[in-house]
């Protein structure tokens, strides 16, 4: 079971994440009609994922989100890679993740306050 501060330093390094991811997207559409532009993603997931699996202690700045260029998309007439449905799709997958972090924070707070209640 995850402890609640290795829980709540999780949901700070996913913030962190989906804050720099939803800078990439905004960057990736600025950048549509730029010619020989190549979209950028973020890889966060990958990453906790493996730092999980070496049963390491996450600390939030220890799961630094990378940024990357996956150049296996195809060009467009502006020669580069840029989809603004591909785009919006990711915008709206992060808006969901951002949603759910919020949820499991708002969860984790009131929790503590039951608990202060509680002892109070």
């Amino acid at each position: 079971m995850i402890q609640d501060k290795t829980m709540m330093n999780l949901l700070e390094a996913g913030m962190k994440a989906e804050w720099l991811r939803q800078q990439t997207i905004a960057n990736n559409i600025a950048n549509i009609n730029t010619p020989g532009f190549r979209r950028s993603d973020v890889k966060f997931e990958e990453v906790l994922n493996e730092m999980l699996l070496k049963k390491e202690s996450p600390e939030p700045d220890s799961i630094k989100p990378e940024i990357y260029q996956p150049q296996n998309t195809p060009l467009n007439e502006f020669d580069n890679d840029v989809s603004l449905d591909t785009e919006i799709g990711e915008m709206i997958k992060n808006s969901v993740k951002h949603k759910a972090y919020m949820l499991i924070l708002k969860k984790k707070y009131q929790q503590m306050d039951a608990a202060i209640k509680v002892s109070g």
